[in-house]
């Protein structure tokens, strides 16, 4: 059974998954938009992976007992300056999530809530993926800076890993 404490973090958690969602939804749109096929598609990809790790966090709280909450979605910007802006903010988004899902397992500590904090242990994993993957990009943008033949190779190879498996 989940503590109430317990119960409206992993809410908070769920309505931030939830954004992540739509945040990378508007991202890709501007990509699409700017004829970047590569990097819509790998957004795209990241939009409904996010929303998967939010039904995972649903499907958890109910399963334990407790009351998953539907919140209402901020919008989100949906113009940028450029592919470096977006996967800046990419980064900065993800090392942000990082720090709210470590504020649950603390909590899950505090309140011996082992299982919770078992089931968490995914996401944390998944984050070090997410966070490593958006340095990646980023450092590889630096490398490009402003060569349009770099910078094509770039959204083809992003085009390449969004046909990897959603987790």
């Amino acid at each position: 059974m989940l503590s109430k404490k317990i119960n409206a973090l992993l809410n908070e958690q769920i309505a931030s998954e939830a954004a992540a969602s739509a945040y990378y939804l508007a991202m890709a749109s501007w990509a699409q938009a700017h004829g970047y096929n590569g990097l819509s598609q790998f957004l795209y990809r990241h939009s409904d992976e996010e929303r998967m790790h939010m039904l995972k966090l649903f499907h958890f709280v109910n399963d334990r007992g407790g009351f998953s909450e539907v919140r209402a979605q901020k919008t989100f910007p949906s113009n940028y300056k450029s592919i470096h802006q977006i996967v800046e903010q990419i980064l900065k988004h993800e090392v942000k999530v990082t720090g709210e899902i470590n504020k649950i397992v603390d909590a899950c500590l505090k309140e011996r809530d082992y299982t919770t904090n078992n089931f968490l242990q995914w996401y944390l994993a998944e984050q070090i993926e997410e966070e490593t993957l958006a340095q990646s990009l980023l450092d590889k943008l630096n490398l490009i800076g402003n060569d349009k033949g770099g910078m094509y190779q770039f959204d083809r190879d992003l085009e390449e890993l969004s046909k990897a498996k959603i987790e």
